[in-house]
């Protein structure tokens, strides 16, 4: 019964979005719809002659009509989508959502899901990913979307295949893994130790190219990226540049978070380095823009508390953030660290279904 009347619920919400396009002369109809636990998402097919920009003017109408905080729109395919954000989202769990994913390839984290509900995946080996950058303003969730990475990367992988460098100037985002069997080094809290951290990893990445080795692969964590370059000066940034640059060969992964990717601190460094940029709720249309490093993202609708965009090669992704909730990490790091002997395998893609869905098992989408 509860599918019956969430199918009702989108149809007639689909009726009075139809009935703004109409009343502002905008010839479009809603083909379908689809339910995550943080969004509602409709498809519009626009008339032959009916410009994007006409329905995006339109986003705050549209909004209003079902009584949400912000529409997102924008074009996927011949395809115009409608976003808006749940008035009472649900989190993702990182054990529920784990239980649905097959094994992924090494060094292959689980970020949460897409704005189809199906598991988005990040392959950190492939040359279109190397480095990510996540950005958001405070509560956009950054931290907690690395803790899960972190989690999942030490589920998955045993630590004869992937190794983790944590630096956390806070002191507080990473501080549930300190005993995790993965970590090549103790975690760094203060600029000192991220600092003589960085020197630590330069020479690991340069002694990896002498030798041709690239496994295990290291990937590492560093929260409020601008924090540390202000207080550890160029020495950070250079530090970090050199491994963005070239660790990649060495099988050397940098995941980086930051409030501000424009932040004059960083200089250089964000803008041509992270293939892969996670970009969370900004305050601005412009910081938007700078975040993504591409126009119209949207980002500044984001609802925040891990609602994020994952930008590559200019296209943008939806993605609701899986929640590492401590229980779970404390089983990650207490379980006993054996090989994993589990085949990896690509799932058989089952069809997405139209209107009223809810969650498409069987499926996963790899970034990279």
């Amino acid at each position: 019964m509860g599918a019956v009347v969430q199918r009702e619920r989108l149809e007639a919400q689909a009726d009075r979005l139809e009935a703004v396009l109409y009343s502002h002369k905008v010839r479009a109809h809603i083909q379908g719809g689809v339910v995550t636990p943080s969004l509602v998402r409709f498809r519009v097919v626009p008339a032959p002659g009916v410009k994007v920009t006409q329905i995006s003017r339109l986003s705050e109408e549209l909004a209003l009509a079902l009584g949400s905080s912000a529409c997102r729109v924008t074009r996927r395919d011949a395809y115009v989508e409608l976003e808006f954000a749940r008035r009472k989202p649900k989190s993702v769990r990182l054990a529920a959502l784990m239980a649905r994913v097959p094994m992924p390839p090494a060094a292959t984290p689980l970020l949460g899901i897409d704005a189809d509900g199906v598991p988005m995946l990040l392959r950190l080996s492939s040359p279109d990913v190397a480095h990510v950058l996540i950005a958001g303003t405070t509560g956009s969730g950054k931290t907690a979307l690395a803790r899960t990475m972190i989690a999942s990367l030490a589920a998955y992988n045993p630590t004869s295949e992937v190794g983790l460098v944590l630096i956390d100037p806070k002191g507080r985002g990473y501080e549930p893994f300190t005993a995790l069997p993965h970590l090549v080094l103790p975690l760094a809290t203060t600029a000192d130790t991220g600092l003589e951290t960085l020197h630590w990893l330069a020479a690991e990445m340069e002694r990896r190219d002498r030798e041709r080795i690239t496994i295990p692969r290291i990937v590492v964590f560093i929260d409020e990226l601008a924090d540390l370059a202000l207080v550890g000066g160029k020495a950070v940034e250079k530090a970090v540049l050199r491994l963005v640059q070239r660790g990649r060969e060495g099988g050397i992964h940098v995941i980086a978070c930051t409030q501000k990717p424009a932040a004059t601190i960083l200089g250089g460094l964000v803008k041509s380095n992270f293939p892969v940029r996670i970009v969370g709720s900004v305050a601005s249309a412009e910081d938007a823009r700078v975040a993504t490093g591409v126009p119209g993202s949207g980002a500044e609708r984001l609802a925040g508390r891990g609602d994020f965009l994952v930008v590559t090669h200019g296209r943008t992704h939806r993605l609701q953030a899986a929640y590492a909730a401590l229980d779970e990490i404390d089983a990650i790091i207490n379980r006993p660290v054996a090989p994993i002997t589990v085949k990896r395998r690509e799932p058989r893609p089952r069809p997405v279904r139209d209107l009223g869905q809810v969650l498409v098992d069987g499926l996963r989408r790899m970034i990279g």
